[in-house]
Formats: C-alpha cells, structure tokens, sequence
C-alpha cells in the first residue's frame, strides 16, 4: 500500500511504467488499487485526522499526541487509541513544542543565610494554598529583556501570582506574592519554595511573607530537581509560547503572556499530573476552588491580611 500510495504521489513527475517496474511491483496490481474506493477504517482515519488537526489549532498548535488523546477521549467521549492518534498526527505533520536550553536567573548573594528546605521535593500537597512554588524566567524582545515571576500553587499546578518587568530585583518576585495572597488568603503556616535566587532571599520579601504567615522555604543549591514543579511551568510558557516566535516589543509579550497564564494554561491547558484536568478543572472536581474559600472567616483574613501589608511596607522597606 505504501509503494502505491508514493507511486500515486510521484505519477506527475515519472512514468507510472518505469516506477512499477523499479520498485517491483506489477502495474495491474497498481490499477486496481487506484480505482479501489477507500476502506472505512481509511475514511474513519480522514475524519479523526480534520478533527485531530482542529484540536491541535485551537491549542494554539502546542498539544502534542497525550493532550489530543486526552482532549478527544475526556471532553468528546471517543474510544480512540494513543497510538492511532500519535500515528495519524505524525502523518498529518502536526507535533507538539520542544523545549530549548534554559538561561540563568539565579544570582544569589554570598554570605547571606538562607531559609531550611521545609520541602524537601515532596511537591504534592493534600489540599490548596499548602505550598506555594516561585520561580524567575527571562523573555527576551527585540526592545530588551523581560523577566516573568511566577509562583504556583502545587496540589492544582494552578499559577496564582505573577508578575513581569524589565528588571530582576526584589519588587519582581514580591509584586508576585501579592498578587498571589490577593486571590488566595493562605492561611498562616503555608509555604512558599524557592531557589538561592537574591530577590527570594532579601530581607524585604521574607518580611513580606511573615506579614501574612508565610513560611519561607529554599531549596538546596545547584539541584535542578528541588523547584522542579515551577520549572516545568516555565518550561511550557517557552515551548508553548515564547520560543515560537520574536517579539518586537514589550508590550506585546506582556499581553502574550497574561492570555496564556489566565486564559490558556490555568483554565484550558490539560496537565498530565492531574488526569488530564486543566489546574481550575482540577480544582473545581476536587471541590477546592478559591471561591471556596470565602466562607465563614473569609472577610476576616482578608482584612487582617490587607492592614498587614499596608501598615508594614514603610517600616519592611526601610529595613531593607
């Protein structure tokens, strides 16, 4: 079949004769399959691959096979096979992202002392707003650098707080926290895992974290395994997005980069370590959404939550 499928591709550019005869096949046997109508397992295939390739667009074209399988299997309810989907992808020319080398955003101080490994790789929390993980990552534009500060939510992969600037200092990672305490209202005694990096280990920022009861957690130094949940997302921001095209200006990345945190990657982007659930699917089947959050008390953390950081931010800065 595959010899009479190439010798139907190629029968514009060379005798159908000489390529029946080259490839040893009998020119009788090749009529008669070009006339054959198509099986129904070829006509089924023609269908699933439209659908396949509809899937693939609507991701933006990052979905590899796991994600389309999983997108036709969960939101479609077909019984189709990994493997026919891997197959039929390939042949329709339609894969996912690679990743590309990761820069350094790292820079730590030496001599200063830094918070216990209160994780110790253990990124699996029992419910939300447990353990936080944050990171920094670099966007480069054709007008300069900028720098992506993320922090997640482990138990749901969920990002809760971000922040993006031309620069790396302190204020990056701590307009991050807010964000993320704004939208959650931990309560006190979760964690909140980083890297050796300067801005998570300054004074200001671990400060911050006290106001509200967060406990400040570092992992140990040149292991690449010990913030691997936050990388991972970093990771996929890159392939899925930043590394696929330039990016003239700044602007235009900060827009690209809130559609694909809040519309795309928390609410839509399958994930493989929650059963191929988005992170707010997940959490909403599990029954511990944010929204959950504002029973009895709520209104009382979120007030408590807010003096602290208003009456404390002149005297945290100064002791900065």
């Amino acid at each position: 079949m595959r010899i009479f499928r190439f010798i139907a591709a190629k029968k514009t550019e060379h005798s159908i004769q000489i390529m029946c005869r080259v490839l040893e096949v009998s020119r009788s046997g090749y009529h008669a399959w070009a006339i054959r109508l198509p099986s129904a397992r070829t006509l089924a295939d023609a269908t699933l691959t439209g659908r396949i390739a509809q899937i693939h667009k609507q991701s933006g074209e990052t979905y590899g096979s796991p994600r389309v399988h999983a997108e036709l299997r969960l939101a479609e309810g077909r019984q189709v096979g990994r493997k026919r989907v891997e197959r039929l992808m390939r042949a329709a020319g339609l894969s996912g992202q690679l990743n590309r080398r990761k820069g350094r955003t790292t820079i730590t101080v030496p001599g200063v002392r830094t918070a216990p490994d209160l994780v110790e790789r253990d990124f699996n929390p029992t419910a939300i707003n447990r353990l936080w993980c944050a990171d920094i990552t670099y966007i480069r534009t054709w007008e300069g650098w900028l720098y992506l500060a993320s922090v997640m939510d482990c138990y749901s992969r969920r990002i809760v707080g971000w922040a993006i600037a031309d620069h790396m200092r302190k204020e990056l990672v701590i307009e991050a926290l807010q964000m993320a305490v704004a939208r959650r209202r931990p309560e006190p005694g979760a964690v909140h895992h980083a890297d050796h990096g300067s801005q998570y280990t300054s004074l200001l920022f671990t400060q911050r974290c006290a106001m509200v009861g967060i406990e400040v957690s570092t992992g140990s130094r040149g292991d690449c395994f010990d913030n691997a949940a936050i990388e991972s997302f970093h990771a996929s921001l890159k392939k899925d997005l930043i590394n696929r095209r330039a990016w003239p200006t700044k602007a235009e990345a900060r827009t690209a980069v809130f559609e694909y945190i809040e519309a795309f990657y928390n609410r839509r982007r399958r994930h493989s370590r929650l059963g191929m659930l988005s992170p707010v699917d997940y959490e909403n089947r599990t029954g511990t959404s944010s929204h959950t959050l504002d029973g009895t008390g709520a209104a009382t953390r979120r007030a408590h939550t807010n003096k602290n950081i208003s009456t404390t931010t002149s005297t945290a800065a100064k002791a900065a």
